[in-house]
């Protein structure tokens, strides 16, 4: 939450984090992570608001399809110089790849 909500930060105040999931990748679905503008949200997308540890808070938004594929997924975040950044564990993915990055249902 931390690693997001610093971020977040960086990228001002009307920027939202969008997740969600499309065709591609080694396993047949890939993990999306991008800032858009507040105003790009949409009526039907799920909106979560955080508050990290040190205060600052986010959102996170994501449209309904793709919460079918990501819900109760899990995200961290290391800093390893091999296999760090962001990775996923999705508890609803049949098999993953060997990046992390894409998954299958």
């Amino acid at each position: 939450m931390q690693q997001l909500a610093k971020l977040c930060g960086e990228q001002g105040e009307n920027q939202v984090l969008r997740v969600g999931v499309r065709s591609g990748g080694c396993s047949g679905m890939s993990y999306t992570m991008d800032f858009v503008p507040a105003s790009d949200t949409l009526d039907d997308d799920e909106t979560y608001e955080y508050m990290a540890a040190d205060g600052q808070s986010f959102r996170v938004i994501c449209d309904p399809k793709s919460l079918l594929y990501i819900y109760g997924m899990q995200l961290d975040f290391s800093t390893a110089l091999i296999g760090g950044g962001f990775n996923f564990t999705n508890p609803n993915a049949s098999q993953t790849c060997g990046c992390g990055s894409s998954f299958a249902v």
